[in-house]
């Protein structure tokens, strides 16, 4: 069997002060010998520092089942984990909440450690929070910048690793516009699909919710 990492739903709050977006993302994984977890993760727009959250359930009803909980933040050019005591989501195949010490000491945390990784990496949501914690930034024609047009092209270049999104008019660099990529996610989702888009390559689609190809 491979390994399977399942999207489920995502919840996307306002804040109680109405500045930004609390949102939080559900899943499930499968591993190669039919191990379990569920997981969530979340983020919240607006907030300063960065930091995301994190909770991977394992072992529901089971004597060594339990949550672990963390937080994901900015690491050079990247992104780490550190367990925290404090509890985010529950999720199904979890047990008691662990605190970071007791998460330290369990025999499961780098099975835990490894479904974290497999997650960032196959859940699209993961990708959005990611670039959010980084703070990829863009260029965007102006149309898709105003929202007079959609996306139809998205280009991460191997020189620099810019990010470019461009919509049905010609790209003219004189007016495009930098903003953060995230926010363009939080007005289409759609990008969702190419946010893993490899340095050097592009994706392109015909029409607004058309599929994605991506080209060299």
């Amino acid at each position: 069997m491979d390994i399977q990492v399942v999207e489920g739903a995502l919840v996307e709050v306002p804040t109680t002060d109405v500045t930004g977006i609390d949102r939080r993302a559900f899943g499930e994984f499968v591993g190669p010998r039919g191990e379990l977890a569920s997981y969530a993760f979340g983020w919240t727009t607006g907030s300063d520092p960065h930091i995301a959250h994190l909770s991977i359930g394992i072992g529901a009803g089971n004597p060594g089942g339990g949550t672990f909980h963390a937080v994901i933040f900015r690491h050079q050019d990247g992104h780490a984990y550190s367990l925290t005591d404090e509890r985010f989501e529950r999720v199904p195949q979890g047990g008691p909440d662990l605190s970071a010490d007791q998460a330290r000491a369990h025999g499961d945390l780098p099975f835990v450690w490894w479904v974290t990784d497999h997650v960032m990496q196959h859940d699209r949501r993961a990708w959005w929070m990611r670039h959010w914690l980084l703070g990829t930034t863009c260029i965007q024609t102006r149309e898709v910048f105003e929202r007079h047009e959609p996306v139809l092209m998205v280009s991460h270049d191997a020189d620099d690793g810019m990010w470019q999104l461009i919509g049905a008019s010609d790209a003219d660099p004189d007016t495009g516009k930098v903003g953060h990529l995230h926010h363009a996610v939080d007005e289409d989702q759609s990008l969702l699909d190419v946010l893993d888009l490899p340095p050097g390559r592009h994706a392109t689609r015909p029409g607004d919710g058309k599929p994605w190809a991506v080209h060299l």
